[in-house]
């Protein structure tokens, strides 16, 4: 521990020289703006990661609030469906504004998503959350979204969850365990990590349909314009890696044409300031007070899986519910409950609750469903009443899905690769075995360079 610690010596932090954004009178000539040191260069060098001032602060003023090259703030008359949506403060529902819709008929959207390999471990607590007879009130089966990393995962499993029409988007090939790694992430990196992770995926788990959209960082550290970019260029339609404070009344997603409708929340985070195409699905912090009414202020916890008060079945109901009936007393936005797998093995009984949890609520509710983080983005994108969702084409796809997996013997391919000298892998697939174990510089396993 001793020798990761580089700093003690450095009584203070070092002060980064801040530019001269904004003077009382002009002092540089129009469309430039004035470095610390005074100097004036063109504003569009501002925050494009290449220091252009000599003492580089072009660079040192790039936060979503800072930044002058920065997303505008929401325009709302122009951000329009379905391409583009955002609002104020971030808690308006599409459809209300324009009277298409009431709060009361919005359907309360609910999105399990998790994060982590896929082995047969956690596809047992999989099979107990979405069998083929916890129905929405559509008719159509219970989903949930999965991201997946790369080692130890079981494509095959992978490739059975998307038949039965759940989503699966790209948690990372390595899933470095360095923060600085994904939030000072170069473009190259990024690409390499997420778009190689698609490329995994699609290949090894047999997903031809385009389907593989969405992106989560490993432990949710955003890697500000530099990923964001890296995401258009790859036709990546959303992130859900930024996480909202608790509030009142919880954000609904947005697109990133305009600025965050809330603060970077987090030790460190690099958000984005620019403008991109990208869709985010924000994590609302969940409540995890045992009695809202009497108790200190706690802070939200992202994760269901990192609420580290909750040890017993009976708190963990009463987070599910309390955090449900906070999104479905408010505005009605998305709940997402973001669990690491793992978790639910290892509290035992903590699957069943979740299993009854979610059949009291469609046995209550009529206008409640579980659906993936792209269904979300579809109603977001066509604004349907809670009562007219039966006939929401969108939701239709993949409605019932029944019969056997596409292979019940995968292969187990025994594999290694160059980039981890001395450990092999097992990689179970239904395709053909690669030569080699697929990992950053070899996503195919075929032995070339990405």
């Amino acid at each position: 521990w001793k020798a990761n610690v580089d700093n003690c010596d450095r009584l203070s932090k070092p002060r980064l020289v801040k530019p001269n954004l904004h003077t009382v009178e002009p002092v540089c000539p129009d469309g430039q703006l004035q470095c610390g040191n005074g100097e004036c260069i063109d504003r569009s060098l501002f925050c494009d990661s290449q220091p252009d001032c000599g003492d580089g602060s072009d660079e040192n003023a790039c936060s979503v609030d800072e930044d002058p090259n920065g997303a505008p703030l929401c325009d709302p008359t122009q951000c329009l469906l379905p391409d583009c949506f955002c609002s104020v403060d971030g808690t308006s529902a599409p459809g209300v504004g324009s009277g298409k819709l009431e709060i009361s008929n919005i359907p309360q959207m609910i999105t399990f998503t998790f994060n982590g390999a896929v082995n047969d471990e956690n596809n047992r607590v999989y099979d107990k959350l979405f069998h083929e007879e916890r129905i929405n009130p559509n008719g159509c089966t219970a989903k949930g979204t999965f991201f997946v990393s790369h080692k130890y995962t079981k494509y095959s499993a992978v490739q059975d969850l998307h038949r039965k029409g759940h989503e699966i988007g790209v948690f990372s090939i390595t899933n470095d365990e360095d923060p600085k790694y994904w939030t000072e992430g170069s473009y190259d990196n990024w690409l390499a990590e997420m778009a190689g992770a698609r490329l995994i995926i699609e290949r090894f788990a047999n997903i031809t349909d385009g389907t593989v959209v969405g992106v989560r960082a490993p432990y949710l550290r955003i890697g500000g314009n530099e990923q964001f970019n890296m995401m258009a260029d790859q036709f990546f339609a959303y992130d859900s890696t930024i996480t909202a404070s608790l509030a009142g009344v919880p954000l609904w997603p947005y697109t990133l044409h305009y600025r965050m409708p809330h603060k970077c929340h987090g030790n460190s985070q690099n958000c984005p300031s620019k403008s991109h195409p990208i869709w985010e699905m924000p994590i609302n912090e969940l409540d995890r007070r045992e009695d809202p009414e009497f108790d200190e202020n706690l802070t939200g916890c992202h994760l269901v899986s990192s609420c580290s008060n909750i040890y017993h079945k009976d708190q963990f109901r009463h987070l599910l519910q309390h955090n449900f009936d906070r999104h479905y007393g408010t505005n009605r936005a998305p709940l997402s409950l973001s669990i690491d797998p793992s978790w639910l093995v290892s509290n035992k009984g903590f699957a069943d609750v979740v299993s009854e949890w979610m059949d009291y609520i469609l046995r209550t509710y009529t206008d409640v469903y579980f659906v993936t983080e792209l269904q979300v983005i579809q109603w977001i994108q066509n604004p349907t009443s809670a009562t007219a969702i039966p006939g929401f084409q969108a939701w239709k796809d993949k409605c019932l899905i029944q019969g056997q997996p596409f292979c019940s013997n995968p292969n187990p391919c025994p594999l290694a690769t160059r980039e981890l000298p001395g450990e092999e892998f097992r990689l179970h697939t239904c395709v053909e075995c690669p030569k080699n174990y697929p990992w950053i510089q070899d996503p195919t396993g075929d032995g070339f360079s990405f």
